[in-house]
């Protein structure tokens, strides 16, 4: 089995929080990815070695310097009622609405969505926000949140 059921999801109070709705459409957009697929995407995107961000090896493309292009605050925008991304990503980001993208955790969990999805519910993902990282299905750009209210764009090398 690829996905989980969004209900089966151990995270998908955060789909359905109070102060930040969703539609229904998106809803059946997020779609979390079983372990063994998550473990898969996670290899095959992330790391092969490292499973959280805390534990990526030098060789990885999330831990070297030249991967990241730019940086900006996320907090301050989660915080108002501005529902759009941080600009320097919109801007950075030069995905078609259908873009398929994954939203990684760690290797166990990462979530299957489609960017114009990612953009409305943005807020929702980031309730957790320990070092998960935005990669695109066959895209080298991605970006990487942190719990300090940073995150750091650039390409996967």
């Amino acid at each position: 089995m690829k996905y989980l059921a969004l209900e089966d999801y151990s995270k998908s109070w955060v789909f359905r929080h109070q102060a930040l709705p969703l539609n229904e459409s998106d809803l059946a957009q997020i779609k979390p990815l079983s372990v063994q697929a998550a473990g898969d995407v996670w290899r095959n995107y992330i790391s092969a070695e490292g499973n959280h961000y805390e534990n990526f090896h030098a060789a990885d493309w999330p831990k070297k310097a030249e991967t990241w292009q730019g940086d900006g605050n996320w907090q301050q925008v989660w915080e108002s009622d501005d529902e759009s991304l941080p600009a320097e990503l919109l801007e950075f980001m030069d995905w078609q609405g259908e873009t398929l993208i994954y939203f990684c955790y760690d290797h166990e969990q990462v979530i299957e969505t489609r960017w114009s999805v990612f953009q409305r519910a943005w807020k929702n993902f980031l309730f957790f926000d320990d070092g998960p990282i935005l990669v695109g299905r066959k895209r080298q750009q991605a970006v990487q949140f942190f719990q300090n209210g940073q995150f750091k764009f650039g390409n996967r090398l």
